[in-house]
Formats: C-alpha cells, structure tokens, sequence
C-alpha cells in the first residue's frame, strides 16, 4: 500500500519566481527554446498560428472538463482515437478569450469545417485530427521535459530540493499526467500569446522575433553570464553581433521571405528589431519599449513560474517516496 504524499513536497509558487528571476540567464535559453519551436510548428501545421491557436483553445476546452472532474487522462489514451468530441462553439467566446476579431474567427473556424478539421454529426462536435498534417506532441513533450530537468537542477542548487528527475523520468510523469501537464501548457501558451497579440497584432511576427532572440540566446558569450531577469534582458539589447538575414528566418519558420521582409520592417518600426547596412537582423530594444517589454517579461515569467509550479509539484508528489 502506497502512503500518502506528504504536503511539504510542494514548492511555492513564490519561491519558484523569485528563483527565476535569481536565474534567468540559466533556464532563458531552454525556455524560449520550447517557445519558438512551438510557434513554428503551430504556423506549419495551416500556415496560420491563428487557426491552430483557436484549435488549441477548443482542445483546451477538453482539457478543463477533466480537470473539473478529477479525470487524468494519460497520453496513449488522449490521442488513441482520432477524432476527439469538443464543446459547443461559440464565436464571441472565443473572440474575447483569443483577442481575435469576430469575423476572422468566424472566418477561420469555417476553413476548419471546409477542410474537415472540425465536423458535426447531430448536435455534437468533433475535431478530426487526421484531416490536417500534425503529430503527437512528442517534440514539445521533449522541449518541456528538458526545461523541468534544467529547472530541477537549479532547485537543487539552490537547495530548494534534493532530488533530481532526469528527463526521462519527467517524460513519463508527464505522460502519464497528460491531460493535467498539457491543461497548465496550453493555459500559459494562451496566456503568453495573447499579450504579444496586443503588442505587435499577429503571431507569425512573434514566431520572427523569437528566432532572432532564440540567435542572441545561443550566442556563447552571452550563454555563459550569470544574470537575473531583468539584468538579461538589458544586456540581451544588441547582444548579437552577428544577426540573422531574412531568408535564414523565412527557412527556420517557414514563413514566405515577402511576409517575413514585411513583418521585420513593422518590427524595426516599432523598435523590436534592428537591421544594419548588411540586412542583418537583431534584438535591440530601447527607451520606452524597453520598459514596456521588461513589464511584460515579468508578466510572462510569473505565467511560466505557475506552470512549473503546477507540473512540477505534480512530478515532484507522484515520484515522492
């Protein structure tokens, strides 16, 4: 007979943010590792991260139904079948929810239904999985397991915890926990992509812009600085004395070199980017849209220490001995 998990495995939420922020140039490149890839491969599945995220959003729907009713669904089971039942839709809902605007909601979800990704059959609902080119989400799964597993260590460093979960055993629990891990994933994915869809009005620009960070990030210089949140994200201004051209970010995202060129001009505009005389692209954020961009990292962080908190803790009970 197992014994009950004891309470004080749990680690506040508190703790995990002000640890972050201690930390940020340690786990900064895992995270928007896991962020940019995601983007990527949402904008390939219709060539529109839009769609995908009101998809997401939908499933997510799902996702709230067994979490309300105590159910964990484990991975094998949520995509055994391939077609899964989703709610009722409702424009307006998901307009407000996604900051989208009604009509092109309205817009998208009918190329959905033409292209037989959703379908009614009475008064119920199902999403087709089999009708647009997807894949499990074992990638992300990977990405995630490797952002605990760093995540792990800095605890351990921190002495926070004394015990570190390898990122197989991570993928498993996560596995078998699917339905409540991919519940605080999609919540926080929502959540993050909403508030850059106010700032810069669509996602493909954010998926450009991630790529460029992504470069600063992996930039070995700057990799091997001890930095706090707000430190990093200072120093990361102009950090990259490299850059990247247009068509490396058309064949990273697969968005058209013409889109990508058009989205790099706004974000140059609005201060995101810099561009030199070799159309060479890189983070540079100044003046007022710094301070705008350190707020919303803050927000950001606070959203991805509540994941963390939630599957982590969740990881941390269920392998408690």
């Amino acid at each position: 007979m197992k014994k009950l998990p004891s309470i004080s495995n749990e680690i506040d939420e508190d703790i995990i943010f002000k640890i972050l922020n201690k930390n940020f140039s340690k786990i900064a490149p895992y995270w928007f590792e896991l962020l940019t890839s995601w983007l990527i491969r949402s904008y390939n599945v219709f060539q529109d991260i839009d769609k995908y995220i009101i998809l997401v959003c939908l499933i997510n729907k799902d996702l709230i139904f067994y979490r309300k009713n105590g159910l964990i669904v484990d991975y094998d089971t949520f995509y055994k079948d391939k077609s899964i039942e989703i709610p009722k839709i409702n424009i307006s809902d998901i307009s407000t929810y996604l900051q989208i605007p009604k009509e092109s909601v309205r817009r998208k979800l009918q190329e959905l239904e033409k292209a037989r990704v959703i379908q009614k059959n009475g008064k119920k609902i199902f999403l087709d999985r089999s009708a647009f080119i997807t894949a499990k989400p074992q990638q992300t799964l990977n990405e995630l397991s490797v952002l605990l597993n760093k995540f792990n260590k800095i605890l351990l460093d921190e002495k926070i915890t004394i015990k570190i979960f390898n990122t197989d055993e991570i993928t498993t629990s996560l596995k078998n926990n699917f339905s409540f891990c991919w519940y605080q994933f999609y919540k926080l994915i929502l959540t993050i992509t909403n508030r850059w869809r106010i700032a810069i009005n669509d996602l493909e620009s954010l998926a450009i812009g991630s790529v460029v960070l992504l470069n600063t990030v992996s930039n070995k210089t700057f990799k091997t600085k001890d930095l706090n949140m707000n430190h990093w994200t200072k120093l990361a201004q102009g950090a990259d004395d490299v850059g990247v051209n247009a068509m490396s970010l058309s064949e990273i995202t697969g968005i058209p070199r013409p889109t990508v060129v058009r989205k790099i001009k706004k974000l140059v505009e609005t201060d995101f980017l810099h561009i030199n005389e070799k159309k060479l692209i890189t983070l540079n954020i100044k003046g007022s849209r710094l301070k705008k961009q350190i707020k919303m990292q803050n927000q950001n962080m606070k959203n991805l220490s509540n994941m963390l908190h939630r599957i982590f803790n969740q990881i941390k009970v269920i392998n408690s001995d």
